[in-house]
């Protein structure tokens, strides 16, 4: 028999435990803090993002987090997760932290986005951290009350630790057993006695090391009062999953009921690198340009900061007519800011700070005319195509899928995916009854293959505003409607920007046609088909399910199976002003953009969308605002110009909403009255502007969120083209320009990629897409971006799987992009 080592022992001889550093304290932002080491409580409240419960960034990254309870062993997306319901309770003399949470959090269940019956159990508990010697601390779990017995040994606390970090790391037992951390989940594994399939523990300790051999990284946890720690991989049954240490309560217990030592090693004195930020596409020579450097707060050093050109033999030329500003602090860093904006001379160009240095970038009049849109264009857009073959040059992105569109859903629904079918269908169809017409057009959403309509009348209304505004007849893609195939790289005579817009607009005509009204959406019907990965013409069996001659009657029997009822649901009852009104104002955009190209769908996208102005039914008149805008660009009507002038008050207190849009038709506008309410509403928008963009280093309003901030930012930027055109001396384009050099690299954190995939020097290709369980990109597709983990640290990893920092999405993620980017490539053309 082995002889038990100390898990202790084994660390020192793997470069030593104990860090030098100075111990935790609790900080003004209430969690515990020492330099290179932070561990937060209930700060972030999104457990399904692993985002959540206890967090540790340790030496500048975030190892670990989601510390909580839960019920399951290697817990999803859509298992049950508890909700706090207290505030963060914290005691300065100890500096403990605690937090009073309610177990499960049902309201996702009540509002139909867990399809997993929620288990008969709820109970309360506190969940507590306090600093102990050094930088270790410990993590207790009190119980309101005693657990019922059925449920002992299934009750855990676990932390889940980041996997992009640890592959090929190792973790050591306190009894000397060893293993490493594996780049995918590996079995064996078993079904439960409930049938789910539970991969086995990589160990079992009550103390466990986590990567020893390295100091950036090591970590020892072990079990004070509970049982045995349990690491497990949380991939064997989630993708998305990360590896898991866990431990049950103690039966019967309820003060008391679990407590974890954690000891994470700091490096001592540890600073982290400066982060030298920049466009990755470059700068034209005209406008605003800077560099952003990012500096750990105990970063007291300054070495030269300084733009360097490069020569094509290698050597650098310092560039001198510059300057610096020493910016301040925002969130958890420090900010210098290099200004070159009167460096003119084209030519490729990198900032250095020290021995860091920046990619190297251009400085051309023609820097976003290629590289930078296109591959939006010619790349995502025909890869998020839904009910066509997909193919370019050797490779095939995805076949004609979903061609059994679709079935209407049943009544009293709830959805999954948060779509609602009420009582009434709103249609003269019946649930399950096939609906004709809707497998034709319309993109894949995000990482999804679900058609919103909001995605899709989103989508179309950018790519028309976009053609409208810039003409561009870009041709690089082939589209052929009747044989449902497109060709990449193949160009076929005919604008791309044109065949999209077609694209979609057969979605969401057809939907009209057919339903009488918007759908709301049209999704799959089964978890199983959401979460597939891969070809998406795998998710069906591309024919209409017909009952009379199937034996198969639940969507459980194996989609793409032939004679399976695998057909997406379209859901139709839930009204909302909002969706009916994006859905017209789409079809209206459209109805321009196709007059001549397909004057047939134009004439129909128009009648609906006149239609439609008479049945939407709104809270207030003024929100049909938008819709009169599409509707007289597309009509002339004059009825459409005195609406929008007749809500003077209501356009005036939204200007900050809709005032881009406006913008448009203002040259058409002969009502004194209104022009000077709107340049009024004008300059108290662009004065608050003004003062949100002074509160960051970038040079646009950000308010950073657990979501990426990048869709937002760039849809700020193109609101901004729209208000540079019509009030010039009131927004500038640097606000339009720096919104783009954000998207592009100029951004929070130490991932200083572009969001864009394959666009720039250095771009995200790793992201949340249809392709996201190979590693892999989709180019042109904008990600959501840097993401804020609260209550102060940027972040964006390079891991496929988390939504709100690398996904894709289709409306204001894409066409808003799309639009910006062309803005930037025609600004100094018009000038």
């Amino acid at each position: 028999m082995r002889s038990p080592r100390n898990i202790v022992t084994l660390a020192i001889a793997f470069g030593g435990i104990l860090s030098s550093a100075a111990p935790l304290q609790l900080n003004e932002q209430e969690y515990l803090e020492t330099q290179g080491l932070n561990v937060m409580l209930a700060h972030d409240y999104y457990p399904e993002g692993h985002q959540g419960g206890v967090s540790i960034i340790q030496n500048g990254l975030r190892v670990a987090t989601n510390g909580d309870l839960r019920l399951d062993r290697t817990p999803g997306q859509w298992d049950p997760i508890p909700a706090k319901i207290g505030e963060r309770r914290v005691d300065p003399q100890t500096g403990r932290i605690s937090c009073r949470f309610q177990f499960p959090d049902e309201s996702k269940n009540r509002k139909g986005f867990n399809p997993i019956e929620y288990p008969d159990l709820e109970f309360a508990y506190t969940l507590s951290i306090e600093p102990a010697e050094g930088t270790s601390f410990t993590v207790t779990v009190d119980l309101d009350e005693r657990l019922p017995s059925k449920w002992d040994g299934q009750v855990s606390f676990m932390l889940e630790l980041f996997p992009g970090f640890l592959f090929g790391k190792t973790y050591l037992t306190d009894e000397g057993d060893s293993g490493y951390f594996p780049r995918q989940a590996n079995g064996p594994g078993r079904f439960d006695e409930t049938g789910e399939y539970q991969i086995d523990s990589l160990a079992k300790s009550k103390s466990l090391s986590i990567a020893p051999e390295s100091d950036a990284q090591r970590m020892i946890i072990e079990s004070v009062v509970g049982s045995e720690l349990e690491l497990v991989d949380g991939r064997g049954l989630h993708d998305n999953g990360w590896f898991i240490v866990r431990a049950t309560l103690e039966k019967g217990a309820v003060e008391n009921a679990l407590q974890w030592k954690l000891s994470p090693n700091v490096i001592e004195n540890w600073t982290r690198d400066p982060v030298i930020q920049v466009s990755q596409v470059g700068y034209h020579p005209a406008q605003q340009k800077f560099a952003v450097v990012e500096l750990d707060k105990h970063d007291a050093q300054r070495p030269d900061l300084e733009l360097k050109r490069l020569h094509s033999d290698g050597t650098l030329e310092t560039v001198t007519d510059t300057t610096i500003e020493e910016w301040g602090r925002f969130l958890r860093y420090d900010y210098l800011r290099l200004d070159f904006s009167k460096i003119k001379t084209p030519g490729s160009y990198l900032v250095t700070y020290g021995n860091q240095r920046s990619r190297p970038f251009r400085i051309a009049s023609d820097v976003f005319d290629r590289h930078v849109w296109q591959p939006t264009l010619e790349y995502f857009l025909p890869a998020q195509m839904c009910h066509v073959r997909v193919n370019d040059r050797y490779r095939v992105w995805h076949g004609a899928c979903h061609l059994d569109d679709a079935r209407l859903a049943p009544l009293d629904h709830n959805h999954f995916d948060g779509y609602i079918q009420g009582s009434d269908t709103r249609t003269t169809y019946q649930p399950g009854g096939h609906v004709p017409g809707l497998n034709r057009g319309g993109w894949h959403d995000a990482g999804d293959d679900d058609l919103r309509i909001e995605s899709q009348a989103g989508t179309i209304l950018g790519l028309v505003h976009a053609y409208e505004a810039f003409g561009q007849d870009y041709d690089n893609t082939t589209i052929d409607q009747e044989s449902l195939t497109v060709e990449i790289h193949q160009p076929d005579g005919k604008p791309d920007l044109l065949q999209q817009i077609e694209h979609g607009t057969l979605s969401v005509a057809a939907g009209y046609r057919e339903l009488g009204v918007f759908y709301r959406g049209i999704i799959n019907p089964t978890l199983r088909q959401y979460v597939m990965l891969g070809d998406t013409m795998n998710m069906t069996d591309n024919v209409p399910f017909d009952p009379s001659v199937s034996d198969h009657q639940l969507p459980e029997i194996g989609q793409g199976i032939p004679g399976s009822p695998d057909d997406r649901w379209v859901f139709t009852t839930r009204r909302s002003a909002r969706h009916e009104l994006i859905g017209a104002a789409g079809l209206a955009a459209a109805a321009r953009a196709l007059k001549g190209f397909n004057p047939e769908l134009a004439a129909e996208s128009l009648r609906y969308a006149e239609t439609s102005w008479d049945k939407i039914e709104v809270d207030e008149v003024g929100q049909k605002v938008p819709l009169a805008t599409e509707l007289y660009l597309a009509t002339n009507d004059p009825q459409y110009l005195r609406f929008i002038v007749e809500q003077v008050d209501y356009v005036a207190a939204h200007f900050a909403q809709i005032g881009w849009e406006l913008c448009r038709i203002l040259p058409s506008v002969n009502d004194s009255k209104f022009k000077t309410a709107i340049r009024s509403a004008a300059e108290t928008h662009a004065q608050s502007i003004r003062e949100a963009e002074r509160e960051t280093p970038y040079g646009v309003p950000y308010q950073p969120g657990i979501w990426g901030a990048g869709w937002g930012i760039q849809s700020f930027g193109a609101k901004q083209y729209h208000l540079h055109k019509a009030f010039p001396d009131l927004y500038s384009r640097d606000l339009m320009l720096n919104a783009l050099n954000f998207v592009l690299g100029c951004h929070p954190g130490s991932n200083t990629a572009s969001f864009v995939s394959g666009v720039g020097a250095e771009s995200l290709t790793v992201a949340y897409g249809l392709n996201r369980a190979d590693w892999s990109y989709i180019p042109g597709g904008s990600a959501s971006g840097t993401a804020l983990i609260r209550p102060d640290y940027p972040e964006l990893l390079t891991w496929p799987f988390l939504w709100q920092q690398t996904e894709y999405v289709l409306g204001g993620g894409t066409t808003d992009y799309l639009f910006l980017a062309q803005a930037a490539a025609s600004i100094f053309d018009a000038e």
